[in-house]
């Protein structure tokens, strides 16, 4: 009887175990279904920019028409030429627009280089605007998408290189210049700039996804890539793998799926969309594509929010030694109390 005590006790810890595993391992997996797919169930237009060309009045009348239609998807604004309209979609100040003027066609301006799903519905909504006047849809992409590339899949594919970019170069110089925080330090700054050429160069000649300078491009992802690398290796400078793993875990698990490169910040849910846009994946994203077809247009909080996250590293970085040798005299002070 005695010896098979602890066999009992032994089956019901096993049995606790895996009951406890199964249950957290599929609230886990729950939770990460919810991350990636809930953003893209709820996208769609929210408060995106249109302007109208046409007499007075028309702008206040197509608002009303897609507000009674598509409650808070659009804000509409008044445009007095088409010329005008054209460059507010440049500079990104609409997503796009419609020119009433001619009374036998609309003329319905999109941008697919800003978002393929932006843009499709624009010209949706432009077509049933002018079908419901008897009018032809015409549509104008002021700024379209390489010929090579015209669904944008490559800029729309950043979002996990990004992340990749960031995690493993701060794994791999940690672990094979252990100790020597100068190359450590050199490492990620100089492969932030190399990995950013690398890609810079792929979606220019192999996919043909930018037909503008090389330069700009890549520096925009060189910044992405040193805006997650220089701050997850000074967060383990300073905290130690459990600082670097949790930060990882939520740019891999939060600012991946919440990045919206892909469709553009605007499509997602406003919560999701401000919270992407924080994290460096979904700035860089959003700084990518503005220096790639708007010449920089609408990229600039992307930047300087990316700036911040590099601030914020470099000083994660430097402050490291002061808080490890801190946390080791309190650590020494409360072994010898």
């Amino acid at each position: 009887m005695t010896a098979q005590a602890p066999t009992s006790g032994s089956h019901r810890k096993h049995a606790a175990i895996w009951a406890g595993l199964t249950l957290g391992l599929s609230v886990i997996l729950l939770a990460l279904l919810m991350l990636f797919i809930s953003p893209s169930l709820h996208s769609g237009p929210r408060d995106l920019g249109l302007g109208v060309v046409g007499a007075q009045g028309k702008a206040e009348s197509v608002s009303d028409a897609l507000e009674s239609q598509s409650p808070g998807a659009f804000a509409v604004q008044a445009y007095d030429s088409a010329d005008a309209l054209e460059q507010g979609i440049r500079d990104r100040d609409v997503v796009g627009g419609f020119d009433f003027s001619d009374p036998e066609d609309v003329q319905v301006y999109v941008a697919s280089a800003g978002s393929t799903a932006v843009s499709g519905t624009v010209g949706n909504v432009g077509t049933m605007l002018a079908d419901s006047t008897g009018q032809t849809a015409e549509i104008v992409d002021v700024v379209p998408l390489p010929a090579d590339d015209p669904t944008g899949v490559g800029i729309g594919g950043l979002a996990f290189p990004l992340v990749f970019g960031g995690i493993v170069p701060a794994v791999a110089f940690r672990s094979m210049l252990s100790g020597k925080r100068g190359w450590i330090f050199a490492g990620l700054t100089g492969f932030s700039v190399a990995g950013g050429f690398v890609v810079a160069a792929v979606l220019k000649y192999f996919f043909g996804s930018i037909d503008g300078p090389l330069v700009p491009v890549a520096a925009a992802v060189a910044l992405g890539i040193a805006a997650l690398a220089l701050p997850l290796a000074g967060l383990h400078e300073c905290f130690g793998p459990k600082g670097f793993t949790i930060a990882a875990m939520s740019m891999m698990f939060v600012g991946n799926p919440f990045a919206g490169i892909s469709t553009g910040a605007q499509w997602l849910p406003s919560g999701v969309a401000t919270i992407g846009q924080l994290l460096p994946p979904g700035a860089a994203g959003t700084l990518v594509r503005s220096v790639a077809y708007f010449d920089g247009a609408g990229g600039g909080a992307a930047a300087l929010t990316l700036g911040i996250w590099v601030l914020v590293g470099i000083v994660l970085w430097f402050s490291g030694p002061r808080i490890a040798a801190h946390k080791t005299q309190d650590e020494a002070a409360l072994a010898t109390a």
